[in-house]
């Protein structure tokens, strides 16, 4: 089939390669346009820009908005769309145009998560399985029926851009065999159920805010299900935040101190404790305001805190 390709960030690009490398014909990349990033908020390619240009692909970054872009569409007369992680919002009137609409790879087993970040809520929410599925888009919310499934298994350190990156990998593989079925004509839709719904909204930086308070469980989800983005982190005594990372496991014949308040740090030669709403958990890497991320012990040393202070106590101010 001839096959438009819209996607925006990294984990749509297994996708992208894996369609070029399959028995259909890319004839075009849609995606975001350029954005300003880093210090210096200089303009970048998205991530599946820079994969098409590489691939020789042309590519459009225009809104699909309008007459013009339905017109080109239509002047591409692609049999379908495959999208993975565009990030835009599609008219009915332009998921009308392709023979075949515009089929999604979505990172969750629907109906569950539905919505911007099914992959960081499974992890929040605790979820043993997560997977992916294959829908046509529809004017809903990730509402469209299910072409294709796959699962995984949510490992118990997997971090959100761990579980995304093999999900992109396997979920590429879904979509191609997805496109392939189509075009043979061997499968059919099915309706989502109205069973098992859930919505997984953007992940905000309000949303990535630790609550030492909370079980510990709670508090390493939190963590996990924000890593890379947007980052967990807390807040400092004067104020300032401190970024996060994923909390480490210590090594046999090493003492926790058993009583830590929630937010209460200890510090030893080696690592860097904080106590949660049940039992402490030790820091990996932070990162200050301003600086590169660093160990924890490392940053310990260099922040010279004093016995009993607690992280997280100016939370609200810092919003």
């Amino acid at each position: 089939m001839r096959l438009l390709f819209a996607g925006t960030p990294d984990v749509a690009v297994p996708a992208l390669r894996a369609l070029v490398a399959s028995e259909h014909e890319v004839v075009a990349v849609l995606t975001r346009a350029d954005a300003r990033k880093g210090r210096g908020r200089q303009m970048f390619p998205s991530p599946v820009k820079e994969a098409a240009l590489e691939l020789g692909l042309p590519v459009i970054t225009e809104r699909p908005r309008g007459e013009e872009f339905a017109h080109w569409l239509r002047e591409l007369e692609v049999d379908c769309a495959a999208v993975v992680a565009y990030g835009e919002i599609l008219p009915k009137d332009v998921l009308d145009i392709p023979v075949h609409g515009w089929i999604n790879l979505h990172f969750s087993v629907l109906p569950a998560w539905r919505g911007a970040a099914p992959v960081q809520r499974a992890i929040m929410a605790g979820d043993a399985i997560t997977g992916a599925s294959t829908f046509r888009i529809e004017e809903g919310l990730d509402t469209g029926p299910v072409y294709g499934m796959m699962t995984e298994t949510i490992r118990p350190r997997d971090t959100s851009g761990d579980l995304l990156n093999r999900l992109a990998d396997a979920g590429s593989q879904l979509l191609v065999g997805t496109m392939d079925a189509i075009e043979q004509e061997t499968i059919s839709p099915i309706p989502q159920g109205l069973d098992g719904v859930s919505i997984a909204p953007k992940i905000l930086v309000e949303d990535a805010l630790i609550d030492w308070t909370r079980p510990v469980h709670i508090v390493d989800r939190t963590v996990r299900g924000c890593t890379p983005e947007p980052g967990a982190w807390t807040t400092l005594p004067d104020g300032s935040r401190l970024g996060i990372g994923p909390f480490v496991s210590l090594p046999r014949g090493v003492e926790v101190p058993s009583e830590l308040a929630p937010g209460e740090v200890y510090v030893t030669k080696k690592h860097v404790f904080v106590g949660t709403g049940t039992t402490p958990v030790v820091l990996g890497e932070v990162t200050p305001v301003g600086k590169k991320t660093m160990n924890a012990a490392d940053w310990a040393r260099g922040a010279r805190l004093e016995a009993g202070t607690r992280v997280g106590a100016y939370a609200e101010e810092s919003l």
